[in-house]
Protein backbone atom coordinates (compact mmCIF):
# COMPACT_ATOMS: atom_id res chain seq x y z
CA UNK A 1 0.00 0.00 0.00
CA UNK A 2 2.45 2.25 0.90
CA UNK A 3 4.47 1.54 -2.38
CA UNK A 4 1.52 2.11 -4.47
CA UNK A 5 0.96 5.88 -2.52
CA UNK A 6 4.67 7.03 -3.50
CA UNK A 7 4.45 5.43 -6.93
CA UNK A 8 1.07 7.09 -7.36
CA UNK A 9 2.51 10.61 -5.99
CA UNK A 10 5.58 10.52 -8.68
CA UNK A 11 2.81 9.73 -11.47
CA UNK A 12 1.13 12.49 -10.43
CA UNK A 13 3.90 14.61 -10.59
CA UNK A 14 4.93 13.22 -13.49
CA UNK A 15 1.35 14.36 -15.14
CA UNK A 16 1.68 17.58 -13.93
CA UNK A 17 4.95 18.21 -15.03
CA UNK A 18 3.93 16.92 -18.33
CA UNK A 19 1.05 19.76 -18.09
CA UNK A 20 3.43 22.31 -17.67
CA UNK A 21 5.84 21.38 -19.97
CA UNK A 22 3.16 21.42 -22.73
CA UNK A 23 1.88 25.14 -21.75
CA UNK A 24 3.60 28.43 -22.86
CA UNK A 25 3.88 29.56 -19.01
CA UNK A 26 6.89 30.61 -17.68
CA UNK A 27 6.70 27.55 -15.87
CA UNK A 28 7.53 25.34 -18.60
CA UNK A 29 10.65 24.87 -17.30
CA UNK A 30 9.80 23.99 -14.01
CA UNK A 31 7.56 21.57 -15.95
CA UNK A 32 10.78 20.13 -16.91
CA UNK A 33 11.86 19.77 -14.11
CA UNK A 34 9.23 18.04 -12.11
CA UNK A 35 9.01 14.91 -14.85
CA UNK A 36 12.80 15.09 -13.98
CA UNK A 37 12.85 14.59 -10.87
CA UNK A 38 9.92 12.22 -10.60
CA UNK A 39 11.01 9.74 -13.20
CA UNK A 40 14.56 9.78 -11.35
CA UNK A 41 12.79 8.43 -8.13
CA UNK A 42 10.06 6.10 -9.50
CA UNK A 43 13.12 4.30 -12.15
CA UNK A 44 15.61 3.82 -9.30
CA UNK A 45 12.69 1.90 -7.34
CA UNK A 46 11.69 0.10 -10.64
CA UNK A 47 15.67 -0.71 -11.30
CA UNK A 48 16.38 -2.27 -8.15
CA UNK A 49 12.88 -4.14 -8.03
CA UNK A 50 14.83 -5.50 -11.60
CA UNK A 51 18.32 -5.61 -10.70
CA UNK A 52 18.03 -6.87 -6.47
CA UNK A 53 14.70 -7.44 -5.40
CA UNK A 54 16.27 -8.59 -2.35
CA UNK A 55 17.66 -5.17 -1.41
CA UNK A 56 14.19 -3.83 -2.44
CA UNK A 57 12.31 -1.20 0.22
CA UNK A 58 10.02 1.66 0.30
CA UNK A 59 14.00 3.53 0.72
CA UNK A 60 14.39 2.45 -2.63
CA UNK A 61 12.90 5.58 -3.93
CA UNK A 62 15.28 7.24 -2.40
CA UNK A 63 12.18 10.25 -1.44
CA UNK A 64 13.74 10.54 2.29
CA UNK A 65 17.46 10.07 0.92
CA UNK A 66 18.42 12.44 3.88
CA UNK A 67 17.63 15.65 5.76
CA UNK A 68 20.48 17.30 3.50
CA UNK A 69 18.84 16.52 0.25
CA UNK A 70 15.35 17.40 0.99
CA UNK A 71 16.52 20.73 2.24
CA UNK A 72 18.75 21.40 -1.09
CA UNK A 73 15.44 20.16 -3.65
CA UNK A 74 12.97 22.64 -0.97
CA UNK A 75 15.91 25.14 -1.36
CA UNK A 76 15.62 24.99 -5.25
CA UNK A 77 12.00 25.18 -5.46
CA UNK A 78 12.39 28.41 -3.31
CA UNK A 79 15.02 29.83 -5.35
CA UNK A 80 13.04 29.29 -8.95
CA UNK A 81 9.91 31.01 -7.05
CA UNK A 82 11.88 34.16 -5.59
CA UNK A 83 13.72 34.54 -8.95
CA UNK A 84 10.70 34.18 -11.10
CA UNK A 85 8.52 36.67 -8.95
CA UNK A 86 12.12 39.35 -9.34
CA UNK A 87 13.69 38.57 -12.61
CA UNK A 88 11.18 36.45 -14.85
CA UNK A 89 13.55 36.83 -17.87
CA UNK A 90 15.79 35.01 -16.08
CA UNK A 91 13.75 31.59 -16.08
CA UNK A 92 13.20 31.69 -19.68
CA UNK A 93 16.60 31.51 -21.04
CA UNK A 94 15.45 27.88 -23.04
CA UNK A 95 18.81 27.19 -24.52
CA UNK A 96 20.13 27.58 -20.97
CA UNK A 97 17.26 25.22 -19.94
CA UNK A 98 17.75 22.72 -22.44
CA UNK A 99 21.19 22.58 -21.98
CA UNK A 100 20.32 21.36 -18.22
CA UNK A 101 17.51 18.88 -19.73
CA UNK A 102 20.05 17.29 -21.40
CA UNK A 103 22.89 17.05 -18.32
CA UNK A 104 19.90 15.65 -16.83
CA UNK A 105 18.82 13.25 -19.26
CA UNK A 106 22.64 12.16 -19.25
CA UNK A 107 23.06 11.44 -15.62
CA UNK A 108 19.98 9.77 -15.48
CA UNK A 109 20.64 7.34 -18.22
CA UNK A 110 24.42 6.85 -16.89
CA UNK A 111 23.25 6.08 -13.56
CA UNK A 112 20.35 3.61 -14.71
CA UNK A 113 23.18 1.93 -16.94
CA UNK A 114 25.26 1.48 -13.88
CA UNK A 115 22.84 0.16 -11.98
CA UNK A 116 21.80 -2.67 -14.78
CA UNK A 117 25.62 -3.88 -15.50
CA UNK A 118 26.14 -3.66 -11.75
CA UNK A 119 23.14 -6.03 -11.60
CA UNK A 120 22.61 -7.73 -7.99
CA UNK A 121 26.47 -6.27 -7.16
CA UNK A 122 24.59 -2.99 -6.76
CA UNK A 123 23.29 -1.51 -3.57
CA UNK A 124 21.81 2.43 -2.40
CA UNK A 125 23.78 1.54 1.04
CA UNK A 126 27.35 0.85 0.93
CA UNK A 127 27.95 -2.76 2.23
CA UNK A 128 30.41 -3.78 5.21
CA UNK A 129 30.40 -7.34 4.52
CA UNK A 130 31.09 -8.94 1.15
CA UNK A 131 28.20 -11.98 -0.09
CA UNK A 132 28.92 -14.87 -1.56
CA UNK A 133 27.56 -13.74 -4.79
CA UNK A 134 29.35 -9.90 -4.69
CA UNK A 135 31.75 -9.61 -7.75
CA UNK A 136 33.98 -7.25 -8.99
CA UNK A 137 31.99 -5.35 -12.26
CA UNK A 138 34.64 -3.55 -14.59
CA UNK A 139 32.81 -3.99 -18.26
CA UNK A 140 30.44 -1.60 -19.51
CA UNK A 141 30.33 2.04 -17.98
CA UNK A 142 32.22 0.07 -15.36
CA UNK A 143 35.03 0.52 -18.21
CA UNK A 144 34.85 4.30 -18.44
CA UNK A 145 34.43 5.26 -14.75
CA UNK A 146 35.22 3.44 -11.48
CA UNK A 147 32.15 5.15 -9.87
CA UNK A 148 29.29 5.41 -12.91
CA UNK A 149 26.32 5.83 -10.80
CA UNK A 150 28.10 8.55 -8.83
CA UNK A 151 29.11 10.62 -12.17
CA UNK A 152 25.79 10.21 -13.44
CA UNK A 153 23.99 11.42 -9.72
CA UNK A 154 26.77 14.42 -9.65
CA UNK A 155 25.84 15.23 -13.20
CA UNK A 156 22.18 15.01 -12.94
CA UNK A 157 21.88 17.03 -9.73
CA UNK A 158 23.83 19.70 -11.16
CA UNK A 159 21.92 19.54 -14.35
CA UNK A 160 18.51 20.17 -12.56
CA UNK A 161 19.78 23.75 -11.49
CA UNK A 162 20.62 24.55 -15.01
CA UNK A 163 17.59 23.59 -15.82
CA UNK A 164 15.99 25.57 -13.93
CA UNK A 165 18.39 28.64 -13.98
CA UNK A 166 19.22 28.48 -10.58
CA UNK A 167 22.48 30.40 -10.53
CA UNK A 168 22.82 30.02 -6.07
CA UNK A 169 21.56 26.44 -6.60
CA UNK A 170 24.17 25.86 -9.35
CA UNK A 171 26.85 26.45 -7.38
CA UNK A 172 25.55 25.19 -3.90
CA UNK A 173 24.74 21.95 -5.52
CA UNK A 174 27.84 21.69 -7.44
CA UNK A 175 30.32 22.34 -3.97
CA UNK A 176 28.05 20.38 -1.73
CA UNK A 177 27.23 17.55 -4.38
CA UNK A 178 30.94 17.75 -4.85
CA UNK A 179 32.18 16.99 -1.32
CA UNK A 180 29.76 13.80 -0.72
CA UNK A 181 31.02 12.03 -3.34
CA UNK A 182 34.32 12.28 -2.58
CA UNK A 183 33.20 11.11 1.20
CA UNK A 184 31.48 8.61 -0.46
CA UNK A 185 34.02 7.03 -2.61
CA UNK A 186 36.85 7.40 -0.01
CA UNK A 187 34.01 5.42 2.65
CA UNK A 188 33.69 2.74 -0.47
CA UNK A 189 36.95 2.37 -1.60
CA UNK A 190 38.40 1.25 1.51
CA UNK A 191 35.42 -1.29 1.85
CA UNK A 192 36.56 -3.00 -2.15
CA UNK A 193 39.78 -2.91 -1.48
CA UNK A 194 39.20 -4.76 1.54
CA UNK A 195 36.63 -7.49 -0.22
CA UNK A 196 38.66 -7.96 -3.59
CA UNK A 197 42.55 -6.70 -2.99
CA UNK A 198 44.69 -6.17 -5.65
CA UNK A 199 42.30 -6.93 -8.05
CA UNK A 200 40.51 -4.09 -7.17
CA UNK A 201 43.51 -1.94 -6.73
CA UNK A 202 44.44 -2.96 -10.46
CA UNK A 203 41.78 -1.61 -11.62
CA UNK A 204 41.58 1.50 -9.70
CA UNK A 205 44.69 2.15 -11.01
CA UNK A 206 43.77 1.80 -14.99
CA UNK A 207 40.29 3.44 -14.86
CA UNK A 208 39.47 6.96 -13.28
CA UNK A 209 36.72 7.46 -10.72
CA UNK A 210 34.91 9.66 -13.40
CA UNK A 211 34.21 12.63 -11.14
CA UNK A 212 36.30 16.12 -11.15
CA UNK A 213 39.05 16.08 -8.83
CA UNK A 214 38.15 13.04 -6.95
CA UNK A 215 40.82 10.34 -7.27
CA UNK A 216 39.24 8.04 -4.23
CA UNK A 217 41.15 6.95 -1.23
CA UNK A 218 45.51 6.96 -1.31
CA UNK A 219 46.87 3.97 -1.36
CA UNK A 220 50.03 4.07 1.06
CA UNK A 221 52.78 1.48 -1.08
Amino acid sequence: FQIAIRACFLGFAFGCGLLLSAGRSAWRHFGWYMCSLSLFHYSEYLVTAINNPRSLSLDSFLLNHSFEYNLAALSSWVEFTVEKLLFPELKQITWLSTVGLLMVIFGDCLRKAAMLTAGSNFNHIVQNEKSDTHTLVTSGVYGWFRHPSYVGWFYWSIGTQVLLCNPICVVGYTLVSWRFFRERIEEEEITLIHFFGEEYLEYKRKVPSGLPFIKGVKVEL
